[in-house]
């Protein structure tokens, strides 16, 4: 009797690990014995489906417990009467446990490639009773609850029943539905109560600032896919890089909602001839600052931008338009609000205990443990969660070199060695090639794009050949040095030359994307166009003609929104772009030629059917120093016309400048940066006729006008 007295007791004090063993209908003499807990309640009774008593809960302890014994074995119901209200409700601790043995057994081994659809809130019906399970892993807890407004965020009136095989817990709350609010209350593996924790795999949430999950409606049976536009290296790639809260504005400075976007963002991007967006993170964040890149729920789309419908109807008018949709993803660091994964169950769960290698000095967060296969599970369920439940294209993955390397960022002393006493993350390793092996499986469409700066050798090559699987890499060492090159005075660049062509000695190492993203144009870098040297006509000169020597450079491209209208400003995450700059000719003459380029290139196969291939490039000019000149061919397939790409990276016209030709006949001037309609001086060529005049190593030749600061796309005939 003082073992049940003590237990009781720990019941309605919320300390008890096992309500399921109290709570509910139990077998007893004389019959069914019911126990609820409800402080406050006036009173209690179990009632028929059709109203009639079967019997009258009495108060068993002081704090709330109430017990009492069935007329009959039957399905009952809760007649509670509070101090205001009369509620009818099933009891939650009638219910069997609702996660099967297989679900519990893949979770428990990290192999789970649904967790969203089965930890988290979920709308569903039980026995004919609507209501909404709630699901979450937290193995070292002593107890869990879940509180919300239908509760009053009460921990004792709804604490969880423990799966112990797979560390999870759960309970079904009947006549809940979506919208409803809600949060976890864990007591940690020491016994201290925990702050309240946001859902892992919730699928939403509250608008930043409020830090709660809300249950969200069921997601459709399924969401159509690979209907978006091809990623295969031979296809013509061209991504627009958005950060989708401040794009563009309404009036009073809110940001648009996904529908809103789908109206104005996939029209401007279709028909500005991108064939992806690429949105920076979307998941759910609670510091704006961080532009999303320190994501506290992996499973949920920023509620800033409406319910996560509004998102699928997103992807889904971005495919009707032949828009792919790739998402930042961010699973090399997680922040340490007080709501997230940190310390989740009071242990470090999702994070390493030691701040050798799960604390990011540079961003001051934590740092996933990829050794752990319940945490690898979950972020792959979460990758897999955007291509499946949301229909995306495409995953980039954020900071895979801080991944990679165990002393990333870190001074001697400060790192932990692998089991080998060497400096590279195995256990990272092990996770990006389990991650790209499970995206090649469950979401065959889809592309996975890596964000890495170093020399890691392979990284977008296969699993089986000893690669980390990725589809595309950033090649971040090209744009460091182009961007170096275009931003110094012409006078000087004789003497950066190989600037330009040093990325043509590994462009094909890896399959890349030309990346001039977010990251170039804040935090006092200045903008695009505000990096280009010379007086105004000299510095849209510039970018016109590095755009032109981008869009025809082996690799897919990528540009960050803004950069397509030369926006003067640098990025600022609080304000949209500067539209109204394209009143201006100038800047309205790079938005023209950014377009033109995106066609250009998606109509001419010797731009974009090769990028991997080094047989579809050859040099004509690369060591032209003096007059800061060079000169390629593009190849497409056999019986393709090649394009022949010319750029004077100075502002002086060179007329009659003499260039070798793979074949005779007429060359075409399909781009030329210095055009009138582009803001440019008009030194141009239009068709030309090759002559039979050798030239670099070639039998004939054009006699080409090459145009101050620009360049020229030239296509054979035929192309």
């Amino acid at each position: 009797m003082a073992a049940q007295d003590s237990a009781l007791a720990a019941l309605a004090e919320g300390r008890h690990g096992d309500p399921f063993a109290l709570l509910g209908p139990h077998d007893a003499k004389g019959g069914t014995l019911v126990r609820a807990f409800l402080p406050g309640a006036r009173g209690v009774e179990a009632i028929a489906r059709d109203g009639a008593v079967l019997g009258r809960l009495e108060p068993e302890e002081p704090r709330g417990l109430f017990a009492g014994r069935l007329s009959k074995p039957v399905p009952y119901r809760l007649r509670i009467a509070w101090p205001d209200a009369v509620q009818e409700t099933e009891d939650p601790y009638a219910f069997p446990p609702l996660l099967g043995d297989l679900d519990l057994h893949l979770i428990a081994e990290g192999r789970h490639r649904e967790l969203g659809r089965v930890l988290g809130a979920h709308v569903m019906t039980v026995e004919d009773v609507p209501g909404v399970r709630f699901a979450v892993w937290a193995p070292n807890a002593q107890r869990v609850s879940v509180v919300g407004d239908f509760n009053g965020w009460d921990g004792r009136r709804h604490p969880m029943r423990r799966r112990v095989e797979a560390g999870v817990w759960e309970i079904f709350i009947p006549r809940l539905g979506a919208g409803a609010r809600y949060k976890y209350e864990l007591i940690g593996a020491e016994g201290v109560l925990l702050p309240l924790k946001a859902d892992p795999c919730g699928g939403q949430a509250e608008r930043p600032p409020a830090t709660a999950s809300i249950v969200p409606e069921p997601a459709p049976p399924a969401v159509s896919h690979g209907d978006g536009p091809s990623h295969a290296p031979d296809a013509p790639i061209s991504i627009y890089e958005v950060h989708v809260l401040s794009w563009m504005r309404h009036e009073d400075g809110q940001p648009l909602n996904w529908d809103a976007l789908a109206d104005k963002l996939i029209p401007y991007a279709s028909g500005m001839g991108f064939t992806h967006l690429e949105l920076l993170p979307v998941t759910e964040h609670p510091f704006e600052g961080s532009w999303g890149y320190q994501p506290i729920g992996m499973f949920a789309p920023t509620s800033r931008l409406g319910p996560p419908d509004g998102f699928r109807r997103f992807v889904a008018r971005a495919h009707a338009a032949g828009l792919g949709v790739i998402v930042d993803w961010v699973p090399a660091h997680f922040p340490t609000d007080a709501h997230g994964l940190g310390r989740f169950d009071g242990t470090a769960l999702y994070e390493h205990a030691d701040p050798r290698e799960g604390f990011h000095r540079d961003w001051s967060t934590l740092i996933y443990n990829f050794g752990r296969h319940e945490v690898r599970g979950y972020l792959i369920a979460s990758a897999l969660h955007w291509l499946r439940d949301f229909g995306c294209d495409g995953l980039r993955v954020d900071a895979v070199a801080s991944m990679l390397y165990r002393d990333y960022s870190r001074q001697p002393g400060e790192w932990v060695p692998n089991v080998h006493g060497g400096r590279e993350n195995l256990e990272a390793v092990a996770f990006l090639r389990e991650l790209n092996e499970a995206v090649a499986q469950h979401a065959p469409w889809a592309t996975v794009i890596a964000e890495e700066s170093t020399a890691w050798p392979k990284v977008s090559a296969p699993v089986s050949e000893g690669g980390l699987g990725f589809g595309y890499k950033w090649n971040m060492g090209w744009m460091h040095d182009t961007l170096d090159y275009v931003s110094r005075d012409p006078i000087h660049r004789t003497h950066h030359h190989d600037e330009m062509t040093f990325g043509l000695v590994y462009a094909f190492s890896e399959h890349f994307v030309l990346p001039l993203s977010h990251d170039e144009v804040v935090h006092g870098k200045g903008s695009l166009i505000g990096k280009m040297p010379g007086d105004r006509w000299q510095r849209f000169a510039n970018l016109r003609a590095y755009f032109g020597f981008m869009w025809a450079h082996p690799g897919k491209k990528l540009l960050f929104m803004g950069g397509e209208i030369a926006q003067e400003r640098e990025w600022n995450h609080d304000a949209q772009l500067d539209w109204p700059a394209l009143d201006d000719p100038m800047h309205a003459g790079v938005q023209r030629l950014v377009r033109d380029l995106n066609l250009v290139m998606r109509e001419t196969p010797a731009l974009h059917r090769r990028d991997t291939d080094p047989e579809g490039f050859s040099w004509v000019i690369g060591d032209d120093r003096v007059n800061s000149v060079y000169a390629f061919l593009r190849h497409g397939a056999w019986g393709e016309p090649s394009a022949l790409v010319v750029c004077n990276f100075t502002p002086v016209p060179r007329h009659g400048y003499r260039i070798g030709v793979p074949a005779g006949g007429q060359w075409t001037e399909r781009i030329n940066t210095d055009s009138p309609v582009y803001g440019g001086s008009g030194v141009c060529n239009g068709t030309l006729s090759a002559e039979p005049v050798p030239s670099h190593g070639r039998g004939d030749s054009l006699s080409l006008s090459l145009p101050p600061l620009g360049t020229v796309i030239l296509l054979a005939a035929g192309g």
